[in-house]
């Protein structure tokens, strides 16, 4: 093999390597990206079915419900277009409450999202964007008397 061959050779696999390297870091961080969506969405099927995302909406009054016997809690989360039912197993966020904007991240189980993990806005002014741009593209403009 004359040396420009070998050269050749060189660069090919290391092209190759490269493009194996990318492909496989490509793939991971596909991995352990948390999309975010809303019931309205989820509901139409846009949400995966396999994999964790984060979803986003208001709790509707009335709808949670806390299990005397554990930390399970369930509530009901809305865009004010449509409502995804939400388990979650654990000590909420002191914030947490009736028409509180949240974001709750998991995953689908048939028509229930099973949530690992639930956040509430930090103060009564602030709401997670995501679920301010959710509720108005289902139509909100303003909620507990305040502009979103």
């Amino acid at each position: 093999m004359t040396p420009r061959q070998k050269r050749m050779t060189m660069v090919a696999v290391l092209i190759a390597g490269v493009g194996v390297f990318i492909t496989l870091l490509l793939m991971a961080l596909n991995e352990n990206i948390n999309h975010f969506y809303g019931p309205k969405q989820v509901l139409a099927g846009e949400a995966p079915q396999d994999h964790s995302f984060r979803l986003g909406g208001l709790v509707v009054a009335g709808t949670v419900e806390r299990d005397p016997n554990s930390l399970k809690i369930t509530f009901d989360l809305t865009d004010t277009a449509e409502s995804v039912k939400v388990q979650y197993e654990g000590i909420l966020p002191d914030l947490f409450r009736e028409g509180q904007g949240i974001v709750a991240t998991g995953k689908m189980q048939g028509k229930i999202f099973l949530a690992d993990e639930v956040l509430a806005k930090h103060d009564e002014n602030y709401m997670p964007p995501e679920v301010a741009d959710t509720l108005k593209e289902a139509g909100m403009t303003e909620h507990q008397g305040k502009k979103l």
